[in-house]
């Protein structure tokens, strides 16, 4: 089994990447997902942001992810304490994913955090995401992310030099999807071949 993580700025199309592994035969996990699933109504996780965040974060008994995004990301302690409450929880689910797989699955955890969270010890392989700062912020500017919004999370995150730094493979995703398919099958047959030695 071989342990990945994919990486990359919000925008890099790391998401669009983890699909075309997963349609390759890759068990991918998107730790987006988990921070979501770990914090649901009824979970320890919920009642732990709510004792830290108050209900000022919910709408209609639910945590609304863009209010609670609007006060982690103006302030970092905010920003560290939800993190304390999430990133346990999350590794937690995804090592309960790796027993579940088999021998021979390369199992690839889509991470946006990996380097501010210190966590690329934890794999065996890391893959970067890379593209053009414009091209990100068009890409989220479709997504209908606000531009202030948009600069504060680019700006919350590390530069794309740090995750280059800690990458087996890098990704430059500046063309079209079918560009983006072909790198990914070439990391993937690599990584194949890594698993079959």
């Amino acid at each position: 089994m071989l342990i990945v993580a994919l990486t990359g700025g919000i925008g890099s199309g790391k998401s669009l990447a983890g699909q075309y592994f997963s349609e390759l035969g890759a068990v991918v996990v998107d730790s987006d997902q988990l921070s979501r699933d770990v914090i649901e109504r009824g979970t320890d996780g919920f009642d732990e942001v709510l004792a830290r965040f108050g209900d000022a974060i919910l709408t209609n008994g639910e945590i609304d992810r863009k209010k609670l995004g609007e006060v982690v990301f103006s302030n970092p302690q905010s920003r560290e304490d939800l993190e304390n409450i999430i990133h346990p929880r999350v590794r937690e689910a995804f090592a309960e994913i790796v027993e579940s797989a088999e021998e021979t699955d390369i199992v690839i955890n889509q991470i946006p955090l990996l380097v501010e969270t210190d966590g690329a010890d934890r794999f065996d392989r890391v893959i970067t995401v890379i593209s053009t700062l414009e091209l990100r912020i068009e890409r989220l500017e479709k997504r209908g992310l606000p531009s202030y919004e948009i600069t504060k999370r680019i700006d919350a995150q590390v530069s794309d030099q740090e995750r280059i730094d800690i990458a087996d493979f890098i990704i430059e995703n500046n063309g079209s999807e079918d560009d983006l398919l072909r790198e990914v099958e070439s990391v993937f047959e690599e990584l194949q071949r890594e698993l079959s030695e």
